[in-house]
Formats: C-alpha cells, structure tokens, sequence
C-alpha cells in the first residue's frame, strides 16, 4: 500500500500554511551543519532544536563520513558559509546488525527486502540477486564510539577541509533522546 495520497495531502496542508518561508536565506541561519543517520526514530529538528533555514542536515545509513557527505560538508562551508560541524551517530543502529560480507551474500542471493531474526538479517527472496553489492564499503558500525571518533578523524584530515573547522563528536540515544558526547572525537575535532 502506498503512502503517496498521505504525502501529498500533508504537502497541501503545508503549502497552506508555509507564510514567510520563502525569504529565508540559502545560507543556514545558524551556520552549521549535522552529519547524522537516516533512521527515522531521529528527528535533528527535536533534538538539536533547528527550525527550518536554521543548519544543513546531512544524512546517510550510519551517519557516516563517506565521500558524499564529505562532498556535501564541504559545499556547506564553500559555499553557504558553515563554520561548524557535527557527527551524530546513534544507539541501536541498523548498521550494527550486519558486516560488508553479509550485505554483500544477501544482495546476491536476491534483491528482495531481508528479514531481521534472533540471528541476524536473513534474506527471504527468491534470486535474482547481484553480485555488486561485494564491491561497495556499507560503511559498517561494530563499535558506535569508534566509528564517530573514525568519522571526524576522517572529515579532519580531508585536505578540502579548512583546519578552522570543529567537528564534534555525539552518539544520540534512542532510549532517551541525549546527546552523548564521545569526548575522543570532539578532541580530534577541535579546529586550530
């Protein structure tokens, strides 16, 4: 069943009610920019307190500090003027519950939706698959504090990005809704 007449109707009801919106600046108001998971239990408007044209959002599975993200943390401060930065990862994870080579087996075995059991993710389908998923880093999470220190190492030591910068390190928590800071990252981070 599709949710398209639910977003389009919610759409209408926002349009009815956007006002002003239109002024606001291309330029987050805020001047920084949240690298952050694309679960949907976090919502970086509620916990970091941003109304809209207030920070950029960058969001990807995991969290994580691909090469994409980075393109897109780089154009925020480039371009629109961010001068801070964050990595919030969080508390049960989906990129936990499996590695590379299971996502790659999985994809093989055929393209339909797996399944999660006491076990771990299984694939439920019927082939095709792809082999192609072998070939792609998923970008994994075996330890949250070690991947958040992993990403901000990795944004710090980009050569495109200005050594001004801080980038600091979180974990949400989805059982509470916190900040966690993971004090190794934000040190990593500091801008100098």
């Amino acid at each position: 069943m599709s949710v398209l007449k639910e977003v389009l109707d919610a759409n209408l009801q926002y349009v009815s009610e956007f006002g002003d919106k239109a002024q606001l600046a291309m330029p987050p108001a805020r001047r920084f920019a949240i690298l952050t998971c694309m679960d949907a239990r976090l919502d970086p408007a509620k916990y970091a307190g941003l109304s809209e044209g207030d920070a950029h959002v960058i969001r990807n599975a995991g969290g994580r500090a691909s090469d994409d993200a980075i393109r897109s943390l780089v154009i925020s401060y480039k371009l629109l003027g961010t001068q801070e930065w964050f990595v919030i990862h969080h508390s049960n994870c989906g990129m936990e519950f499996f590695n590379n080579e299971l996502m790659g087996d999985l994809l093989e075995s055929s393209l339909t939706t797996a399944a999660l059991s006491d076990k771990g993710f299984v694939d439920v389908g019927e082939g095709p698959g792809s082999s192609e998923g072998k070939y792609i880093n998923w970008l994994t999470i075996a330890d949250q504090a070690a991947s958040v220190i992993e990403d901000v190492t990795r944004i710090k030591a980009h050569t495109l990005v200005p050594s001004s910068i801080p980038v600091y390190g979180f974990i949400y928590d989805v059982a509470t809704g916190a900040l966690l800071e993971v004090t190794e990252a934000t040190k990593i981070g500091v801008a100098s």
